[in-house]
């Protein structure tokens, strides 16, 4: 049995009991079927939830070297206000897309080239918007040494953070969060070993 410390399963159950986690099968974005789904935008409409996971984060980030945290649009940019408000560090984004009028900025917020930024985002799975994200970040002269994420799903994703350079690092593993709502009998079992499996498979 995966063992849960307490601040892991306190935060497993905030989030599933504001609906950020659910079960039964869902299409993901490659067409895959999954048993689950993480749906982390939903914490800004339950700021209590949103701040201890900006709490959550900022104690994860301690020991990490940053002077800007880099939230990602959409669903980084809330989690890291709220780190942002925890920590009173900085904070900047990459647009989705550069402005085509004004200053034109491609990346938000006051910063100086050679400062480090660490991106925030809410879920990690196939790395692709991380990795977009930081190709903005250094285009303006920022460095990107770490990734951030509130949950790690265990997907390809990692391997592909890794494989480009930078360190990932998440608040929660999902097998973990898993568990955690399995201890605490808010799920049951058939739904925590259906997702275990599914997990297991795209190792």
């Amino acid at each position: 049995m995966t063992d849960v410390d307490a601040a892991s399963r306190e935060l497993s159950k905030e989030l599933f009991d504001i609906g950020a986690i659910r079960f039964g099968s869902f299409t993901l974005k490659d067409g895959r079927e999954s048993p689950f789904y993480l749906d982390l935008r939903i914490l800004v409409s339950h700021p209590t939830a949103l701040a201890r996971v900006g709490r959550a984060l900022s104690r994860r980030a301690a020991d990490l070297n940053f002077d800007r945290i880099a939230g990602i649009p959409y669903a980084g940019l809330p989690i890291a206000v709220a780190m942002s408000l925890v920590s009173e560090r900085p904070m900047v984004y990459p647009r989705k897309e550069a402005k085509e009028y004004g200053t034109r900025k491609a990346v938000e917020g006051k910063f100086a080239k050679g400062e480090v930024a660490l991106v925030v985002d809410d879920v990690i799975t196939s790395g692709g918007a991380k990795l977009e994200a930081i190709a903005a970040l250094r285009e303006v002269g920022l460095r990107v040494e770490d990734v951030l994420v509130v949950v790690d799903r265990t997907a390809p994703g990692a391997n592909a953070i890794e494989q480009a350079g930078f360190r990932l690092h998440s608040v929660l593993r999902v097998e973990v969060l898993l568990h955690a709502l399995k201890q605490d009998q808010l799920i049951a079992e058939a739904d925590c070993e259906r997702s275990l499996t599914f997990l297991s498979s795209q190792a």
